[in-house]
């Protein structure tokens, strides 16, 4: 039993019995390495990250490997979960290097913490050998390896702006530039599949936003096209769960068939609001059952008694990647009874399996009742016999041995599922999903908040690890949404004090954007910001968003004009390469024409609210009260004969208020 043995982490609980004697990040182990001076082993990873599991099974499990790593190293594990900041200066040090990012991470440190090599995962007798060499290196080679550390630093400690030219400067946004944008992420599409032309597949959120977004200022239909597209492979394909539902995190092919089968909260949150403001626009009843069976799978086995949400399920399950979620022929045979004929030749399901193995795995490529209808199943209520053959499989799987649960609760990402209710509810009106963001909400709220400071981690009952930029962003944003599914004013003043709290202690006045880490927070050798989105947005481009939205809701100009001068810097990356920048594009198509102020006052304010909400219009704010309000936007507004009044707004000047849902929409169209 080694030292991490007392974190709450469940990756780092996982390595607790290792032979290796591992440190958590912190003081205890770093001034170990000082003192004795030795180099710093860092390895970093995640719960539900399967090679960080081969490799602890192979090389760390291992009483010889770990005699090397504790004779030669200081060894620390860090959840990079737990400690994203942590992984990102050491994930930039290595790519630097120009080894391919990825987890596990393992970087070589300094005693003074500066990184000089770094690799991912390696087998035993590669790993030994590099542990042997570097060794060496350290005490032949000081001072060429301090060398070549102060080389990584600097690069590290290089401004954002001055590594990427981002220079200050008004830009009037417009069409044309987001028209250039379209153009050329669109040369990146896989436009037979889905998604981008590349395997593996991972699912982009924000790729879709700025899509959907694109087309509501453009109505450029190649723009539909390609979010349908993708949006319908990535609901059908393997990469989701077709018997207890929620998505896994990437696909290892391009055809969405076979995921990586880790099931991550982020990417759930984030893709239900992508279905459900794909579902406002196209009415799919596929989108729906997507985000309905989501939800019940996340309330199911992913929230926790005290009401946050946990973080992430294993892929693996009795030491076999995805076993849990892959069939034989004869465990579908037993399970399905009469009902395996037709089920196979709609999955095509074999005893050699679709896979490996002789493992099948649930995959289709068009809707259930045509992909029945190819198979030649006739039934007249398919649809039933469907579902019942489904729920069979999973009464079945309830008596399989479940995959690791990751159950420590982040806020930044219950900040993405909190957003992800809020538009599932705009979209389909269901007040059950309304509960649950509210719930959320104030789990985060009472639990994880204390003086306007936010905890970024939750386990056990007690909120550690001081909040990131993310955690903030994500927070904020969710808040947001709540207030516009509520009209309850406590949503718009939290979602302030956090704004404000960011700007006091994680803005950078002379660079224009936010510090990934608090002025509070443990100094690390670099002090990053995140500026490009990848899976999750990046945490300065959330709040660019958030601080948009704010001002226009509030009426604070120095909101606008920060969430503006960010948006400017950026707009050489977003013409250069859009497809790493998709969140930021986002936004640029919302400044790029008039956002809508809707304001509703009234009786039936939440009622008429709930009936706008149906559609898609992505680039408006809501306001609303069934009494009377001091918010700028509501401020001497008031029913009109004694009916709910809808006014309709840009840069607050109100076209003559209407007390019915489709009169505001034709004011909305006519603009």
């Amino acid at each position: 039993m080694n030292r991490l043995s007392q974190e709450t982490s469940p990756y780092l609980l996982q390595h607790a019995h290792n032979p290796v004697d591992w440190y958590p990040w912190g003081e205890e182990a770093l001034s170990k390495a000082k003192s004795e001076n030795k180099p710093i082993l860092v390895s970093i990873g995640y719960s539900a990250c399967h090679w960080c599991h081969v490799m602890e099974r192979e090389c760390f499990e291992k009483e010889p490997i770990a005699q090397v790593m504790n004779e030669y190293f200081v060894c620390i594990k860090v959840d990079r979960e737990e400690r994203p900041d942590v992984d990102a200066v050491y994930m930039d040090a290595v790519q630097a290097m120009g080894v391919r990012g990825g987890w596990p991470l393992n970087v070589f440190l300094l005693p003074d913490t500066k990184p000089f090599y770094g690799v991912t995962y390696l087998p035993p007798q590669n790993w030994v050998q590099l542990l042997k060499s570097i060794n060496q290196a350290f005490t032949n080679h000081y001072g060429e390896l301090a060398s070549s550390a102060e080389g990584f630093v600097e690069n590290m400690v290089a401004s954002e702006s001055q590594k990427y030219g981002l220079v200050n400067g008004t830009i009037h946004f417009n069409t044309s530039d987001a028209d250039a944008m379209f153009e050329q992420i669109q040369r990146h599409f896989d436009t037979e599949k889905g998604g981008m032309d590349r395997a593996p597949k991972f699912m982009m959120p924000s790729i879709y936003k700025f899509l959907l977004r694109y087309f509501d200022i453009s109505q450029n239909p190649e723009a539909l096209a390609q979010v349908e597209l993708s949006l319908n492979r990535i609901a059908l394909g393997g990469i989701y769960d077709h018997v207890g539902g929620g998505w896994a995190r990437y696909s290892v092919d391009e055809d969405w068939f076979i995921p990586h089968f880790e099931k991550m909260l982020y990417d759930n949150g984030q893709l239900l609001s992508i279905y459900a403001e794909a579902y406002s626009l196209t009415q799919n009843p596929l989108y729906a059952n997507r985000i309905e069976q989501t939800i019940h799978w996340l309330r199911n086995e992913m929230l926790s008694k005290d009401g946050g949400f946990f973080s992430a399920l294993d892929a693996d399950s009795e030491g076999i990647e995805g076993k849990f979620y892959i069939w034989t022929e004869q465990e579908l045979k037993t399970a399905l009874g009469d009902d395996f004929s037709w089920f196979s030749k709609l999955y095509r399901i074999s005893r050699h399996g679709n896979w490996e193995h002789g493992y099948n795995h649930l995959h289709l490529t068009e809707p259930v009742e045509y992909a029945a209808k190819t198979a030649g199943i006739q039934a007249g209520d398919f649809v039933a016999l469907y579902e019942n053959a489904l729920a069979k499989l999973a009464e079945k799987r309830r008596s399989k041995i479940r995959p690791g649960l990751d159950d420590k609760i982040l806020a930044s990402w219950n900040g993405l599922l909190i957003k992800g209710l809020t538009d599932s509810y705009r979209a389909l009106g269901h007040e059950e999903i309304r509960d649950l963001a509210v719930a959320t909400g104030h789990f985060i709220a009472e639990k994880m908040t204390t003086e306007n400071r936010l905890k970024h981690s939750y386990k056990n009952g007690v909120a550690t690890v001081t909040g990131f930029l993310e955690d903030y962003a994500a927070v904020i944003e969710g808040y947001l949404g709540l207030y516009q599914i509520t009209f309850e004013e406590d949503w718009l003043q939290n979602a302030q004090a956090l704004a404000d709290y960011t700007l006091s202690n994680f803005f950078d006045q002379s660079e224009g954007f936010f510090h990934f880490t608090d002025a509070y927070g443990e100094t690390l050798i670099a002090r990053k910001k995140e500026l490009f989105d990848n899976v999750i947005p990046a945490s300065n481009s959330m709040m660019s968003h958030n601080l948009y939205t704010l001002g226009k809701m509030l009426d604070r100009d120095d909101y606008l004009e920060i969430a503006d001068n960010m948006l400017s810097k950026m707009t050489k990356l977003l013409l250069a390469d859009v497809q790493w920048v998709t969140n930021w594009a986002a936004l640029y198509c919302q400044r790029a024409v008039p956002t809508a102020e809707i304001a509703i006052v009234g009786g039936d304010a939440d009622a008429m609210r709930k009936d706008f909400d149906r559609f898609f219009i992505p680039n408006k704010i809501v306001m609303g009260t069934s009494t009377s309000s001091t918010l700028p936007l509501l401020q001497n507004r008031t029913e009109i004969n004694a009916k709910t009044a809808i006014y309709v707004c840009y840069d607050k000047t109100c076209q003559l208020p209407v007390t019915k849902v489709e009169e505001a929409l034709d004011q909305l169209a006519g603009v």
